[in-house]
């Protein structure tokens, strides 16, 4: 580790004695204010103190011989007067293929405990999004093996899907679900970026994905909850970098799992505030769209391979009119809306059909059969959460034929929707299922035609293909029952 430290050291300072060096005048937090007396340092450049100890990148040049940055690292032992030595370039990350199953931070430093990876190249994190002339046109499915997702919201290849809730609701779990699916079903690279994570989280998902055998056509890269709020934004072009190399260079499609979109965020607005920029709605930065827009147009689908994006959102207090929620949601497309009702019901994963969304669910492009089906899913879906009302104050029974039978459909659905996780084994005691898109639309269709009416609805939880719930309902031996009206509405 520490080797891998001193290489990073020598390869970004390259201390001469020509470097171009500047002393600090001011330090406010992580905010650092330097004095050039020859040329001032473009921006973005990575500026070292204390013999490489300290990084801090350039933002913006005050005056012809002052320049303010923010610091990546902790500025503690940093005092005015001290030296400053260009590095001659901007913040650069490691690529090649052996960065494949180790994790990193901002800097390229490895911190699995394993040696500093060799044959490697190091490039600049900053990128110019791939021009139009190079974008593919072409509108392709990407499955993930998740019944709902793929049925109601399908993902597209070379496009950004969104994982949008509050807290707890299980964005991370079904993050790490669809890397396990992921790796082992398509013959790409996962790139993890973690921003803002719990360290926790980072070595349960490392041994996880070991444990799982899927971490040889992997990378991970962490900017930690404790770390500078400079080195938290950072992180996420970091990983762009990487996947970009994997795209353009070895023409391999890759996924890339960001976790959480809204801490890239949220370590924007606490840079911009250190810098001393005038607040927008609600204490957001000024900038935050033209800063989300950097990351987000790098993800696209080229002629030489794609990278398909899927990222958690936190939504703050569960409210979606929220600016970085909205914000966010103008570049997906697909969204997909986590509901802490459903939660709460046992329904996992805890997706809310009718507020989840994708572009890719027009007949042109999933087939007129898949759209139909959906269609007449989430018009199921509609008409239950309508009749919900009726069903509270004056109970099923005084529903008509065709009513009862729309809330036999929805919530057979809802059930048959549900599905054991891989990654959750060891909590549930159910053993994870992958599920085809064929089979998935199979088994939505054969219960829209009533063929399980007479099936109990616990028949049809927590199973992967249809056929599965004739053994759970020859087990159970039960005959249906109708549902009593507390069960119907349960919160």
């Amino acid at each position: 580790m520490q080797k891998a430290g001193d290489m990073q050291l020598n390869r970004n300072i390259s201390v001469k004695a020509e470097a171009n060096t500047g002393v600090v005048v001011s330090i406010r937090g992580s905010v650092v204010d330097m004095m050039f007396e020859e040329h001032l340092p473009p921006i973005n450049s990575l500026l070292h103190a204390r013999e490489g100890k300290i990084a801090i990148e350039v933002l913006s040049q005050l005056d012809e011989h002052r320049v303010r940055g923010i610091a990546l690292t902790p500025t503690q032992g940093l005092a005015r007067g001290m030296v400053v030595v260009d590095s001659g370039g901007p913040l650069q990350t490691p690529v090649g293929r052996a960065i494949l199953s180790r994790m990193f931070d901002v800097f390229g430093h490895a911190i699995d405990r394993l040696p500093a990876p060799t044959e490697i190249q190091w490039r600049s994190v900053h990128h110019a999004p791939p021009p139009l002339a190079r974008r593919s046109t072409k509108s392709e499915i990407f499955e993930t093996g998740i019944k709902l997702i793929d049925v109601l919201m399908p993902l597209e290849r070379g496009g950004k899907a969104g994982l949008f809730g509050g807290a707890g609701v299980g964005k991370t779990v079904l993050l790490t679900e669809m890397i396990h699916n992921m790796v082992g079903q398509h013959e790409g690279v996962s790139i993890f970026c973690g921003i803002g994570e719990r360290c926790r989280e980072g070595e349960e998902l490392y041994r996880e994905m070991k444990e799982a055998g899927v971490l040889d056509n992997m990378v991970m890269m962490f900017g930690q909850m404790n770390e500078p709020p400079g080195a938290r934004f950072r992180v996420g072009h970091a990983a762009l970098t990487m996947a970009e190399y994997f795209r353009d260079d070895e023409h391999r499609d890759v996924l890339l799992l960001v976790d959480n979109i809204f801490r890239f965020i949220q370590a924007g607005m606490e840079v911009s505030g250190l810098m001393g920029q005038m607040p927008a709605r609600l204490g957001y930065q000024p900038t935050m769209g033209t800063e989300l827009s950097r990351l987000e147009e790098r993800i696209a689908n080229t002629d030489t391979g794609a990278i398909t994006s899927i990222q958690a959102v936190y939504v703050p207090a569960d409210d979606f009119t929220d600016p970085a929620a909205v914000h966010t949601f103008s570049h997906l497309s697909a969204s997909i809306v986590l509901s802490r009702k459903r939660a709460s019901e046992g329904l996992y994963p805890a997706i809310d059909p009718l507020q989840s969304s994708s572009k890719m669910a027009t007949p042109g492009i999933v087939g007129k059969r898949h759209y139909a089906l959906a269609q007449e899913i989430r018009r199921t879906f509609a008409q239950y959460a309508e009749l919900k009302d009726i069903i509270a104050m004056l109970g099923m029974e005084q529903l008509s034929s065709e009513d009862h039978k729309v809330v036999g459909r929805a919530r057979r659905l809802e059930r048959f929707l549900t599905q054991p996780f891989f990654t959750t084994e060891q909590f549930t005691g159910h053993k994870g299922k992958l599920v085809s898109l064929s089979d998935a639309l199979d088994g939505c269709e054969r219960i829209l035609r009533d063929e399980f009416e007479d099936y109990p609805e616990s028949a049809l939880y927590m199973i992967g293909a249809i056929d599965e719930a004739r053994k759970n309902s020859d087990d159970t031996k039960q005959p249906e029952q109708s549902q009593p009206a507390s069960n119907v509405h349960e919160a």
